[in-house]
This record gives C-alpha cells, sequence and structure tokens, in this order.
C-alpha cells in the first residue's frame, strides 16, 4: 500500500532562501505545494489556498517584495502590505482548516533589534529598535501571531543577513569587486525620510540620523545551509514556539566582512566607504546603506540551548563555501 506524503505548504518559494527549503522538503519526502503570485494557487484564490493548507503537515511563509529596493513611498507600503496580507491570509485559511498544520513557520528578520554596539540581542533579552524596517517586522509579527490556532505551533524566524547566493550577499560581494571592499563608515549625510516608522503605530523619528561606529558596527550573518538546518531541527521539535532567532553564534563586523569579502574576490585594496559615498552608490544599485551600516548583534540562544549545531560558526568558512559555489 502506497503511503501518502506529508504536505508541506510554502509561500513566496521564489525568493532565494523559499527556493532552496522547497528543495529540502521535497528531498525530506514532502508533497510540497506552492502559494505565490506565480504559483499553482495565487494570493487571489482564497479557496484555493484554504484547499492546500487543511491536510497540510507544515506551512512555511516567505513571501514579501524584497527589501533590496530604494524605500521610496511606494515601495515602503508594498513591502509591508505584501508581509501583512500575506501573513493574515495564511492565518485565517489555518483557523478555517477542519485539519489545520501542527506547525507554521513564518520568516522574520533580525533587524527587528536596535542599532547595538554594547552588548548582543539575545532571543530572551533583545530590544527592539526604531523606525521603518523595525515597525515592518513588528506588524509582521504581530499578524503572525494574532488570534487563537491551538492546533498550530508558531515559530517566526527572526533572520539575521542570509549568506548565499541572495541578494544580500551579491550587493556585498559587488562592492567588494568595484573596490569599495573597505569598511563601510556611517557619518553625516543629508536628512531624509525614507526611514521614517510606518503602519499604525509608526515609531522613530521623522528624519535620519547616524552613528559614529568608524566601521566597527557588528554584522550578524547566516549560511542558508544552517537555516534549512534549522528548520528541520525545529520541525521535531514541539516544544519550541513564539520568536527564534536564527543567526550565527559567532557575529562578525563590518571591518572583518569586508577584508573577507576582498581576499573572497581576489581584491587587492578596498577602500573605505563614508556614507556621503554610500548613497549615491546604494542610489545607483537600487538598494538602501541601512543594510551596511545598522549595527545587527544577534545571538540564537534558544537554538544553541536546545543543541543545535550551527555548521558553518565563523564567517571565513561561510564566505569561503559561498564563493565556492
Amino acid at each position: 500500500m502506497v503511503t501518502a506524503k506529508p504536505v508541506a505548504v510554502i509561500a513566496g518559494a521564489s525568493g532565494f532562501v523559499g527556493t532552496a527549503l522547497v528543495q529540502a522538503f521535497r528531498d525530506d519526502g514532502y508533497d510540497v505545494r506552492l502559494i505565490g503570485r506565480s504559483a499553482e494557487v495565487t494570493w487571489n484564490d482564497p479557496a484555493g489556498i484554504a484547499r492546500v493548507i487543511d491536510g497540510s503537515a507544515v506551512v512555511i511563509n516567505m513571501a514579501g517584495k524584497s527589501v533590496n529596493c530604494r524605500y521610496n513611498d511606494a515601495n515602503r507600503n508594498e513591502i509591508l502590505r505584501s508581509r501583512v496580507d500575506t501573513t493574515r491570509a495564511l492565518r485565517e485559511a489555518i483557523a478555517a482548516a477542519s485539519n489545520p498544520p501542527a506547525v507554521w513557520f513564518t520568516s522574520s528578520t533580525a533587524t527587528i533589534y536596535r542599532h547595538s554596539t554594547d552588548r548582543p540581542n539575545t532571543d530572551a533579552d533583545g530590544v527592539l529598535g526604531e523606525g521603518f524596517s523595525v515597525d515592518v517586522a513588528r506588524n509582521w509579527e504581530r499578524e503572525f501571531f494574532d488570534g487563537d490556532l491551538p492546533q498550530t505551533r508558531r515559530v517566526a524566524l527572526r533572520m539575521a543577513i542570509v549568506l548565499g547566493d541572495g541578494p544580500a550577499t551579491n550587493i556585498l560581494f559587488r562592492l567588494a569587486r568595484v573596490g569599495l571592499g573597505g569598511p563601510q563608515i556611517d557619518s553625516w549625510w543629508f536628512a531624509h525620510r525614507r526611514y521614517r516608522g510606518i503602519g499604525p503605530t509608526p515609531s522613530g523619528g521623522e528624519r535620519t540620523s547616524w552613528h559614529r561606529t568608524s566601521g566597527n558596527q557588528k554584522f550578524s550573518w547566516v549560511h542558508i545551509d544552517d537555516v534549512i538546518s534549522a528548520v528541520r531541527f525545529l520541525l521535531a521539535r514541539d516544544d519550541i514556539a513564539g520568536t527564534v532567532n536564527l543567526s550565527s553564534p559567532h557575529p562578525s563586523d563590518n571591518r572583518t566582512l569586508m577584508r573577507t569579502l576582498r581576499r573572497a574576490v581576489g581584491a587587492p585594496f578596498g577602500l573605505p566607504a563614508w556614507k556621503w559615498m554610500l548613497e549615491p552608490a546604494m542610489w545607483v544599485l537600487r538598494t538602501e546603506p541601512e543594510l551596511v551600516l545598522k549595527s545587527r548583534w544577534v545571538l540564537p540562544s534558544t537554538l544553541t540551548d536546545a543543541g543545535f549545531q550551527f555548521r558553518y560558526t565563523e564567517l571565513s568558512g561561510a564566505v569561503e563555501d559561498i564563493s565556492g559555489r
């Protein structure tokens, strides 16, 4: 007798992390069903969403407009809307299911924490920050944990910058290749409103400020292979729920990051880049300086306390692996 495969529903699977998760769950013997703009079930089909979720074993939401863009008003609104609305659609389908999934994962972001140079943010004592990126994450998680889903365990993955063949890594490698592989240094620049808060209760000031980090801002990261391994680990650990930091237990800093990237691409030198250099460069690349200037200092205490073993704990090994691929 043929036993039916367990069903994994993955939303937003066209992105870098989503694509890797689809392959991993297929390798693990799941019948993977996709929800997305061009997937077998689209976001305009609530009946279809309900159909694929009912009876599934696990739901994973990676949907949302990429943050690898300029934060103009249209992009800001779509970054928030695409996360909150898709999360609400999945939550309503799970709540209505006669046979709901045992676990629901959602992507979140370690950028939810404050710019931190004095101490790390763990799962237990992390301090939330302010401004646009933080507000996006807060509203995203609020929608995810809203309501009562008694039969479904919910886990929000607060992911650090994921290293692999993805947008953040590619931008960093490009900076190293074009000669801007020195430290990125926050400094004065004309104030703007792109990072102002958003949502029902926007946080932070209306205009940007800056931090005197001198290129020593912390860089929290995680290798894509460890993202996949952590999801598998958490899937089996029904005692873990809520928000979980997903980052290497050994964060680096910006100077070390850029030195490591220069070695990987064979760049003989890298110019330091002050904010007045980064702003026009990032405008050309159609992204935001926040990627490299914010001090992200995050530790995965829930995962390490539970016994999860990261394969890539040191930045040099992770970058060497990625550049080799």
